[in-house]
């Protein structure tokens, strides 16, 4: 990850300041507000601001005034009664803003969740940064023969040498180009002082989608998680999973109740159709059942032994 002069500054200033409220704050997230957490090769997400805590959510499943009386595992109870039954209104009382810095083409996966609100840094009006993503050896990987979104085997030496050699040139070439449809250096001066640059909003659409972008994402609790149990599963693409793991250790230190409470019942957990719940029956009262007979297509079928880590008839 690559801060400029400028951004650090800026986050040195920031972590200097401070402000007196009434209002809840989590002192495990305290210690990270607006720090870079590196991610990927020049990416980070950084804690901006953030509204709620635990507390907030029993309050406002209560509907009560303040904490009062109640012990904290009571407050885990009624947390994890609330995941359980999937009561999702309680979670959406807390908020919580990101700056992020990711590669294009991941932000374009991510923007799929049409949850959040977002201000995305504007190539129209700014120069693009001379930074771009390029994978590490051990993520070049095939395409998988089995699934469409899925990668294969990882690429062997020299194949991945050359890959790794035309993401580097391609991305160096096109910004180039960018430069010189600009007229500008990465200094700001004229390459000639003769010709106009290109407009911004023209010249940019020449660069890759491994070159990165930063926005501010504002999100609620509630599709915050699920937003995680989605991009931090292991089926998820690599480049947008790393983001949503530095993403659970914020939960963590946020709302660990929530958070241990999501683990639990979320990520750690799993659900069965009524076909996978009435084979689950079935072998439980120690009778078989084929695929057949539970009227389930193979890839159901596969789904449910992963699930249940078991081989069925």
């Amino acid at each position: 990850m690559a801060l400029n002069a400028l951004q650090e500054q800026e986050i040195l200033h920031q972590q200097q300041e401070t402000y007196q409220t009434r209002r809840m704050t989590v002192p495990a997230l305290e210690e990270i507000l607006y720090e870079a957490i590196p991610v990927l090769d020049h990416g980070f997400i950084r804690v901006i601001d953030y509204m709620g805590d635990d507390s907030a959510i029993v309050q406002a499943a209560r509907v009560s005034y303040g904490k009062g009386t109640k012990k904290i595992s009571e407050d885990q109870g009624l947390i994890n009664y609330l995941m359980r039954h999937r009561h999702s209104t309680p979670f959406e009382m807390c908020e919580i803003k990101f700056h992020i810095k990711l590669p294009i083409f991941v932000a374009r996966q991510w923007i799929r969740h049409r949850t959040a609100n977002v201000n995305e840094y504007s190539a129209r009006y700014s120069i693009m940064d001379k930074e771009f993503y390029l994978p590490l050896p051990e993520h070049l990987a095939a395409q998988s023969k089995v699934n469409n979104q899925g990668r294969g085997d990882v690429l062997d030496g020299m194949r991945a040498q050359r890959v790794m050699q035309l993401l580097k040139e391609d991305a160096v070439r096109a910004y180039d180009h960018y430069q010189y449809m600009l007229n500008e250096t990465e200094t700001g001066e004229k390459i000639d002082e003769d010709q106009d640059g290109l407009a911004r909003e023209l010249a940019r659409m020449n660069l890759p989608v491994n070159f990165y972008t930063q926005w501010y994402w504002k999100i609620d609790l509630h599709n915050l998680m699920h937003f995680l149990s989605l991009r931090a599963d292991s089926h998820a693409q690599y480049e947008i999973r790393v983001y949503a793991e530095a993403m659970l250790d914020v939960l963590k230190k946020w709302v660990p109740a929530t958070y241990q409470a999501f683990v639990d019942y979320r990520v750690g957990a799993a659900n069965l159709s009524a076909k996978g719940l009435a084979v689950v029956r079935t072998l439980l009262a120690g009778q078989s059942m084929t695929r057949e007979q539970a009227g389930m297509s193979l890839r159901e079928w596969r789904e449910l032994e992963s699930v249940l880590q078991i081989k069925l008839p």
